[in-house]
Formats: structure tokens, C-alpha cells, sequence
């Protein structure tokens, strides 16, 4: 039952009181968009792997609970994660694990390389425009993969070791760059991938794909070259920190006029974001353990933003910092390239009492994929704005952060619910803003 579906008097939400500055002191999480990739790389090998840092998320049980499925041994102690998967028993994956979002779509190169066959369903996900796994299928029948689709299914089959080929992405994405780093590891002979994305999460798994004996060559112009193994070994790798987390608290502190310190939170992964912060005359402080946020009194000046490919704006910063922007002095204006229907959860801000328009026009410089197309893919923000607390219904993880954003700065009481989303994504977030002073609690419902 989807959610617009559900009595709200049942669902679980949170019940947020805005107004209340962060202030304190908590530790950044693990990568979600990394550890579920290394989940799966670890089916690459009969041997054991060891992953630290690992984040408490629902994205993760998922990928845990398929993994067993297929034969994997799992144990998951405090925030360190062992997979050992000796024989895989099964090569199908069901709907009820693998339908609920697209990691499934990352099994297809193991378990063509250790069994020769794998089913998997139609893949799901956040519902922020459509997300196909064209690029995946294409690359992966390039190394020699057949695979139909039929009845929501896709059959995957290979007779013949997979080998190595040249695979253009139209665009840089994450995913399928991750998917053919996978899969071409234990391909035979040379895989490059061109126009390839090269995010830290992506540099992250590398690290561990080196450890386990994979030979990957970074080069440039977005190219990356992977040759080939026989075979890989068991590895344990901490994972970096997870880069969304960071900005929506950094943003959280700066909205409700806090001071906060993140600790493990990493400069490097957040370069962009902290320039742009610059720019808008916002404080920080980076020292060798994490950065200090600390807001001001008066509101920060407007800005033209546009999202991009790594190492531009990250599309996940997007939502999050638009809340940021109804409480900046002037017009801002932000510039959506990635995805083309991500702007859907400003209605609820307008509700809330932001000043927003959403344009179809190209509204930046950044080479744009939708232009012409009719997507409602850019914004336009007049602030600032006071926002009032409402009653909120999570579509997807990112919008359901920037909610909980705009609940904590708003005058008066949210109820926001579908908070499976942000349990999906984040590591007790509610609890973590909880520590910095936060009205945030959690009420569940028979």
C-alpha cells in the first residue's frame, strides 16, 4: 500500500516543532550511496569481506535480505558489516527484495561470472522521474551478456566468460558506472568505460575492488580502464562518510540559525558545496576531524545554482539547499540537469509559504538534456520567506529531508509522514537532530 493510500491515522510520521536552534556536536554515517555497491561486489569472491563505517539504513537491509537470498552468509555488528557467500544457492531474485528499488540490476555481472544465469525484476526506486536501466542492459550485452526481458522479469544468461569492451555512457551515470566497474573486474580482457561518472562514492568502491584484486586505471577525460582478473580475493575497507547526510544537517544548522560541529564529516567530498556556501557569505570551519557550521544572524544573499555531474552541484543538494534559498535575501534561482521531474516536492513548500516557480526554460549554462523538452526543471525562489508547519507527505529520501528542513525552521508543528523514506536513507537522522536540540519526534500509530 503506498502511502497516499494509507489511512494517515496509521501511518507512523513525525511530529516537528520548528524554531529551535541546532546546536552541539554529532558523527557523520557511512555513504548509503556506497555500501550497498559493496554488498554487492562482495558476491564477486568466495571469500570473506569486511566492511567498517557501515551505515544502519532500510536501503541496506534490502540489499542484506537479498543477498542471503542468493546464499550469502551475513553478520552485521555495531557499524561493521561481514558477507561471505561461498556458493551462490539461487539465481533468481525475488520481487518482494529486488522490485523495491534498482540494486538488483547490479547482481546481473557476479552472478553471470560465478553461475552463468540470473533473473531479475523490473527494477523500483524514488518516484523523482523516470530512472531506466537502459544504460545497464546495453553495456552488459556488450560484454556478452543475453538477457530478454518478459513478464516484469529479465532473463540473464551468458555462455562464454564475459569479456571486456568499449561502453559510451550517453550520460555519466553513477550506477551503471558502478555496475560495469563490477562487472568488468572479473571480465576477461579490457573494459573501458567512457564518459564514465566519477563520484567519491564511486573512487570509494575502487579502493575496495583494488584490495580485492581488481586492476582499474583512472584516466582522463572521464575515461575509466579496467582489465580483467581471473579471479578476486576477500578485503575489508572502511567506508567514506556520507556526503547528503552532511549538507542536510550543514543546511538544518543554517536554517534554524544553530552552531554545529560534523564530525567525520570530509572536505574533499564536499568542495562544491562548501564553495557555494562561500558565496553566499555562510560560515564554516574545517579542521583534520570534521567542520563546523555556524549560522549568523542576518539572512545570506540570493544565488543562481545549477546541479551537475560530479565534481559540480550534486542533484541530492538540490532540495535541500531550494529550503535553504526561501530564507535568502532576493531571487535565487537553481537550474535542475540531472533529473528532469525533481522539483516536485516545492508544492509543499508553497504550501508551507514559500515563494517558488518552477520553469521549463533553461534557466543556467550548464548543457542541459532537457532543454526544449517541457520539463518543469528549473526554480525560481523569492525569499526570505517565513514558513508555516503543516501536514507533509514524503515522496521520495531527498524531498523528505528538505520537509524535515523546512519543518524544523517553520513557525509552529509539522506532522510529516512516509518517514520510511528518510529510515530508508538516513541513519537516525530524527534522533541525530534530536541531540542538536531539535523538536523531532517520532509517533507511531497502531
Amino acid at each position: 500500500m503506498d502511502l497516499v493510500d494509507m489511512p494517515v491515522s496509521t501511518a507512523p510520521y513525525y511530529l516537528i516543532t520548528g524554531g529551535m536552534p541546532l546546536r552541539g556536536e554529532v558523527s557523520i554515517s557511512g555513504a548509503k550511496n556506497a555500501v550497498t555497491k559493496m554488498v554487492i561486489a562482495s558476491l564477486l569472491t568466495a571469500e570473506q569481506c569486511t566492511l567498517r563505517n557501515v551505515p544502519l539504513l532500510g536501503d541496506l537491509d534490502l540489499t542484506i535480505k537479498l543477498c542471503q537470498g542468493l546464499g550469502s552468509q551475513v553478520q552485521l555488528e555495531d557499524h561493521t558489516l561481514t558477507i561471505h557467500t561461498p556458493e551462490v544457492g539461487e539465481t533468481r531474485i525475488s520481487t518482494t527484495v529486488g522490485g523495491l528499488n534498482r540494486i538488483a540490476v547490479m547482481t546481473i555481472g557476479p552472478l553471470l561470472h560465478r553461475c552463468g544465469e540470473v533473473s531479475i525484476p523490473r527494477p523500483g526506486g524514488d518516484r523523482i522521474g523516470p530512472r531506466p536501466i537502459d544504460f545497464h542492459i546495453q553495456g552488459l550485452q556488450q560484454m556478452g551478456a543475453k538477457i530478454v526481458e518478459r513478464d516484469g522479469l529479465y532473463y540473464c544468461s551468458s555462455a562464454k566468460r564475459l569479456h571486456g569492451a568499449t561502453i559510451k555512457l550517453p550520460f555519466p551515470s553513477v550506477m551503471a558506472t558502478e555496475n560495469f566497474l563490477i562487472t568488468a573486474s572479473l571480465a576477461k580482457g579490457v573494459t573501458i568505460i567512457e564518459n564514465a561518472a566519477n563520484e567519491p562514492e564511486i573512487i570509494d568502491l575502487i579502493k575496495l575492488l583494488q584490495k580485492m584484486g581488481a586492476i582499474i586505471e583512472l584516466k582522463v577525460d572521464r575515461r575509466i580502464v579496467v582489465e580483467g582478473v581471473d579471479r578476486l580475493r576477500g578485503a575489508g575497507h572502511t567506508l567514506l562518510s556520507d556526503r547528503n547526510e552532511a549538507v542536510s544537517l550543514a543546511i538544518a544548522t543554517y536554517l534554524t540559525r544553530g552552531d554545529v560541529y560534523l564530525r567525520r564529516a570530509q572536505q574533499d567530498t564536499l568542495l562544491t558545496f562548501l564553495n557555494t556556501l562561500s558565496k553566499m557569505k555562510l560560515r564554516f570551519e574545517v579542521d583534520d576531524e570534521g567542520i563546523r557550521f555556524c549560522a549568523t544572524d542576518s539572512p545570506p544573499p540570493a544565488i543562481a545554482l545549477e546541479t551537475d555531474v560530479h565534481p559540480g552541484f550534486m542533484t541530492d543538494w538540490q532540495q535541500p539547499f531550494t529550503v535553504l534559498l526561501t530564507q535568502a535575501e532576493g531571487i535565487s534561482v537553481v537550474h535542475e540537469t540531472i533529473y528532469e521531474d525533481r522539483f516536485g516536492y516545492t508544492s509543499a513548500l508553497r504550501g508551507m509559504g514559500a515563494h517558488i516557480g518552477l520553469y521549463t526554460k533553461c534557466l543556467g549554462e550548464v548543457p542541459c538534456r532537457f532543454r526544449e523538452k517541457e520539463h518543469m526543471h528549473s526554480c525560481v525562489v523569492r525569499g526570505p520567506t517565513p514558513l508555516r508547519g503543516t501536514k507533509l507527505f514524503i515522496p521520495d529520501i531527498r524531498a523528505g529531508c528538505s520537509y524535515i528542513l523546512a519543518a524544523l525552521c517553520a513557525e509552529g508543528t509539522s506532522e510529516v509522514y512516509g518517514i520510511e523514506h528518510i529510515e530508508r536513507g538516513y541513519e537516525e537522522l530524527d534522533a541525530k537532530l534530536r541531540a542538536l536540540g531539535a523538536k523531532i519526534e517520532k509517533v507511531e500509530n497502531a
